[in-house]
């Protein structure tokens, strides 16, 4: 029994040696295949190496980066100034290839551009057709097929042409360059299996033809506008020359009177003694005092009629219209300058203008002109200069009229005085009444019309 579980525990124990060896073998032939093991410095060697590599791997990365995200950032700009010129571009604003001095340099560079369209076509360059055909073997034919199609082709292009050109405005330019491109593509498309299409010069003439034209309609608005401009002013100034004239007029009667009124006192008073004489002596005084203001209106009256340059330099705002820090500068050469702001005050705006400073100068024109070239920049309006509207503060208008001033010599700085602060009466009172929650009022409505300006219809502007 003894020698039994002898025998078997030998036997068990050889089966787990034979295992054993046999796993030791198989190692030794997994190491053989790989060599021997490197040492400790062999591996840390080696994985010095690596690290390097990882390294310089990285730093690679890096640089590459760095460059992507330069060349992301510069493609950024780039689609910003694109998007920046069609956001503009949408909105109506197209720069023209030409900037000529007037419509009729325009007019007469579209008759030029015209007349080598015309020249194209009869020599036969504003169409082309690349290989002879022939029709039923007859090459006379075929040259007759050829030159009916490209006749139909250049009608086609030359009919959508004209049809934009004589849609082209403000807003549009862009679109309708567009449409002319796509047409010339879109007709040279079909045209392929022919042989057949518009050539690029042709197509260069049309789109040059559009681009004149849009500059010759815009040219043209600022002539409009100028001569609007100008009509306005001889209709300002031909007001202001009637008022002088009449004051001047009613300043030399004055001074007649008064001068008839001191001679008969003075021939009364060498008739009179006691009392009587004091009173009449007193009254001498009085017209003496009266004949030099009236003699000095009068001289005032006479330079103002003969200094045409001479007139009144206005700054106003209106805050309850425009905003804060918005200020019209503009010129008068009323008598007086108060009705010309009256009249901007009327029923186109919703509430009256304050006046910050009324200028009197011997060139007024000047110093408006001087005004607007300095605060071009700041204007509201940038396309009508017009408007006279400016985005400035009072205190740089202020340090810009004594500065004008003192360069022109035109105004005595002493003349030079400003309201700060815009009283808006209404605006303030309307303000005070929305958060009151005041309600309308059909009476004081009725109350105020006799006194108000009156409706658009009654007014000249």
């Amino acid at each position: 029994m003894l020698s039994t579980l002898l025998l078997l525990a030998v036997l068990g124990l050889s089966s787990v040696l034979v295992q054993m060896y046999r796993e030791q073998e198989r190692l030794k032939q997994n190491l053989s295949r790989y060599g021997s093991l490197p040492s400790k410095e062999e591996r840390e060697r080696q994985l010095d190496v690596n690290i390097n590599l990882k390294q310089n791997d990285f730093d690679k990365l890096i640089r590459e980066q760095d460059q992507i995200s330069t060349q992301i950032r510069n493609l950024k700009e780039r689609l910003a100034e694109v998007e920046e010129e069609e956001y503009v571009q949408s909105f109506g604003f197209y720069k023209s290839k030409y900037d000529f001095e007037s419509s009729k340099e325009y007019e007469m560079k579209l008759d030029a551009i015209r007349a080598r369209q015309s020249a194209m076509i009869k020599n036969g360059t504003a169409a082309v057709c690349h290989v002879p055909w022939e029709v039923e073997g007859s090459r006379r034919k075929g040259e007759k097929m050829t030159n009916d199609y490209l006749k139909l082709l250049l009608r086609a292009f030359n009919g959508e042409c004209d049809a934009a050109i004589a849609k082209v405005k403000y807003n549009n330019a862009v679109t309708l360059d567009k449409r002319i491109n796509k047409t010339f593509k879109d007709l040279n498309k079909l045209s392929e299996t022919n042989k057949c299409e518009i050539t690029s010069n042709y197509l260069k003439l049309k789109l040059e033809e559009l681009d004149l034209t849009h500059g010759f309609q815009e040219k043209k608005k600022q002539e409009d506008e100028e001569q609007r401009r100008i009509r306005e002013q001889m209709r300002e100034e031909d007001r202001a020359r009637r008022e002088l004239e009449k004051s001047r007029k009613e300043a030399e009667q004055e001074v007649r009177l008064r001068e008839q009124a001191l001679e008969q006192a003075r021939r009364e008073i060498s008739q009179t003694v006691g009392k009587q004489r004091e009173r009449l002596e007193l009254k001498i005084q009085q017209l003496d005092q009266q004949l030099e203001e009236a003699q000095a209106n009068e001289q005032k009256a006479i330079f103002r009629a003969q200094w045409t340059k001479s007139g009144h330099v206005y700054i106003l705002s209106n805050i309850g219209s425009f905003g804060e820090d918005i200020y019209k500068i503009g010129v008068t050469r009323r008598l007086e300058p108060l009705d010309r702001v009256r009249e901007l005050s009327g029923a186109a705006v919703p509430f009256p203008f304050d006046v910050h400073a009324m200028i009197f100068s011997e060139n007024a024109l000047e110093m408006e002109r001087l005004l607007h070239q300095r605060f071009w920049e700041r204007s509201i309006n940038k396309v009508n200069e017009r408007k006279e509207f400016f985005r400035v503060t009072l205190d740089e208008i202020a340090l810009a009229v004594e500065e004008i001033a003192q360069e022109t010599k035109a105004v005595k700085r002493a003349e030079i005085k400003f309201t700060k602060i815009a009283e808006a009466e209404q605006y303030r009172k309307t303000l005070a009444m929305e958060r009151s929650g005041t309600s309308y009022s059909t009476s004081s409505y009725a109350a105020t019309w006799d006194e108000d300006e009156g409706s658009d219809e009654s007014k000249d502007y």
